[in-house]
């Protein structure tokens, strides 16, 4: 059961896009992969909650978290394995750890947890709330916006990942992305 949320090793960077719903991670996400012509890995709750939602017409409960945080690493994995450039990925598990403790258990289960420290990306990407909220089956809190952008930023802090805030429009944020990237590239 370890092995389900350990991560793979592999020879490209790795970037996350990190923060509260509807921040514009997976627009950036899919927008940095096509610049790098490289890869980048879904957020799997996504497509996990919303068969659960179409199928039960239920929303994300503390039981989900640890198949969600296996699914997650699981593409991750995968997708590592064909680049070896830059890896995009539109969240981690620290983000699953940051919504259990926020929004559901306020803890984490102990292997998430464990995981969620361990498994290390190069840069994190950790998306301001100046962007307009939109709603759709799966997000439920627009007012909660600014408390989980504390939230994310907290845990970058606390630890120790290294991390930029993108604020502006989508242009704005591809830009100072693809700077941070490419510094990274030059060191690799």
């Amino acid at each position: 059961m370890e092995t389900d949320l350990k991560q793979t090793r592999s020879d490209c960077i790795k970037v996350v896009l990190f923060g509260p719903e509807s921040t514009g991670k997976t627009t950036l996400a899919m927008r940095l992969a096509r610049y790098y012509n490289s890869v980048w890995v879904p957020e799997y709750a996504r497509e996990y909650l919303q068969d659960k939602w179409n199928n039960e017409r239920k929303t994300c409960e503390p039981e989900d978290l640890l198949p969600i945080a296996k699914g997650q690493i699981r593409l991750e994995n995968e997708l590592s394995q064909k680049t070896d450039t830059v890896l995009i990925c539109d969240t981690d598990l620290l983000e699953t750890k940051v919504y259990s403790e926020e929004y559901y258990l306020g803890s984490c289960d102990p292997l998430l947890e464990k995981y969620a420290l361990e498994n290390s990306y190069d840069l994190y990407f950790l998306t301001y709330i100046d962007t307009p909220w939109e709603k759709d089956d799966l997000r439920d809190k627009p007012h909660e916006r600014e408390r989980m952008f504390r939230a994310f930023e907290k845990a970058l802090i606390q630890y120790n990942r290294p991390y930029v805030i993108l604020k502006g429009n989508k242009n704005e944020r591809l830009k100072k992305a693809v700077q941070h990237i490419n510094e990274l590239l030059k060191k690799k």
